[in-house]
């Protein structure tokens, strides 16, 4: 079984600023880099748990959700990853990191 704790480590840090981030920077951007995020996550983790269906959309659950979105999002990932390649995993986590840095630049 693959050790996702990297990648939940990464998504709960990306969320935990999302979540504390003032108003006026999430109105910025942060919101919806992390809104990106979270769809990217969850289309990930589908492809892998269901390879022969389209992926849902997350919707958009508002400015001060997202954090959350991307937590729920990036443990489903987690989960899924757990019986894939350990080079999707090392992806996952560098595109979140990414992300992360996108939205607090």
């Amino acid at each position: 079984m693959l050790d996702t704790t990297p990648l939940i480590i990464a998504v709960d840090r990306f969320a935990d600023r999302l979540r504390s981030a003032p108003q006026s920077r999430l109105q910025r951007g942060a919101a919806a880099e992390g809104l990106a995020a979270a769809r990217e996550l969850a289309r990930r983790a589908q492809r892998i748990e269901a390879p022969d269906r389209e992926p849902y959309v997350l919707p958009d659950a508002g400015l001060f959700t997202v954090g959350d979105q991307l937590a729920v999002a990036g443990r489903d990932l987690a989960l899924a990853l757990e019986t894939a390649p350990s080079a999707e995993l090392d992806e996952a986590v560098h595109w979140v990191n990414e992300a992360a840095a996108r939205a607090f630049a």
